[in-house]
């Protein structure tokens, strides 16, 4: 596995584990619509330097338009209506247990329909962190309702959403980002205006956008990054941690006391993602003749084409893969999503 996208993908959960305690201090303060546009918001204005910079090109935009657009539309508007129309009418408890079911619908959708190896390695990790956020959220009084089903459905979007954005090879993960952070960032700001007012002042905005900035542009941006290299599953995986890792910040920096199901849940989950990092296979496979753009080196054996000043470090622009069959160990990275 990469390393790079495992660091890639950890580094994005620290950030959003750190973000929801950041942002449960502004969530009584305002409307979820408000807030959450402004999260989203922040997150497309993090991104935007970089997207002006280098836009997507008119090749990627004719070839891959219809799948960006499934994800910002699924992940970034139908998602967060379905949460906050499923909050509406379940109890908080059985929705918090229930958005554990984004990493179960992200593998089952990955490995159903984008020809994601899972293996022994990755179905275990998914059932000790599923299980970990169970005992995390738990609550006595949960129950199944018509709320708990939309909380469900939004988590299958976002798991679809997760899945369509990893395989996405033409647009930069800037350029997804700022796609969702206007769409989302849009309709919900827009929605929480319209139905509840403007009721933040002027430096709990800028917080807010600040929190969004970071803990969702900056991590959304890792992820798509990680999840080139990983794939959705084992990034999911990995950035289901995120949970965890809040739990943790919230306990040493906002004085937050410990639970037992605190104690026994956090390294459940950290279990589950060491279990995930040694999930790689080997058998042979033919790769067909590609051209596609995205972030490479020219170490990982897929990338032996020369540039005319011998450039070899990380860097991204244009290029064509020959035909090629071999074995070497791999996951289910933008080179490997072959079928077994």
């Amino acid at each position: 596995m990469s390393r790079l996208g495992v660091a890639r993908c950890l580094w994005a959960a620290v950030l959003f584990g750190a973000a929801a305690p950041a942002a449960s201090e502004l969530a009584g303060r305002t409307s979820a619509f408000t807030l959450a546009g402004l999260l989203y918001l922040g997150a497309g204005l993090w991104v935007l330097p970089s997207v002006i910079r280098r836009p997507p090109s008119r090749r990627a935009i004719e070839r891959e338009w219809r799948p960006a657009a499934t994800a910002v539309l699924v992940g970034g508007a139908l998602g967060p209506v379905l949460l906050v129309a499923g909050l509406a009418r379940t109890d908080a408890a059985s929705a918090s247990i229930l958005l554990n079911t984004e990493l179960v619908a992200t593998v089952i959708l990955a490995a159903l329909f984008f020809r994601e190896h899972i293996g022994r390695r990755v179905a275990s990790s998914v059932v000790l962190i599923a299980a970990a956020g169970v005992i995390l959220t738990w609550q006595p009084d949960a129950g199944l309702d018509i709320g708990a089903v939309l909380v469900v459905a939004a988590c299958a979007c976002w798991g679809l959403d997760n899945c369509v954005t990893a395989a996405i090879e033409q647009f930069s993960p800037h350029d997804v980002v700022a796609m969702k952070g206007a769409v989302a960032g849009g309709a919900n700001l827009a929605i929480g205006i319209v139905g509840s007012g403007w009721q933040l002042g002027l430096g709990e905005t800028i917080a807010a956008v600040a929190v969004g900035a970071a803990g969702y542009g900056w991590s959304i941006t890792l992820w798509v990054a990680g999840a080139r290299e990983l794939g959705a599953a084992r990034a999911q995986v990995i950035f289901a941690a995120a949970p965890f890792i809040g739990a943790v910040i919230a306990w040493s920096v906002l004085g937050d006391p410990v639970t037992v199901a605190q104690w026994v849940a956090v390294p459940l989950a950290l279990g589950g993602v060491a279990i995930s990092l040694r999930s790689d296979h080997v058998h042979e496979h033919r790769h067909a003749a590609i051209e596609h753009d995205h972030e490479h080196d020219h170490g990982d054996g897929h990338h032996d084409h020369d540039h005319d000043d011998g450039f070899s470090g990380r860097h991204r622009h244009p290029h064509v893969h020959e035909p090629v069959v071999h074995a070497h160990p791999h996951v289910p990275d933008l080179h490997h999503r072959h079928e077994h």
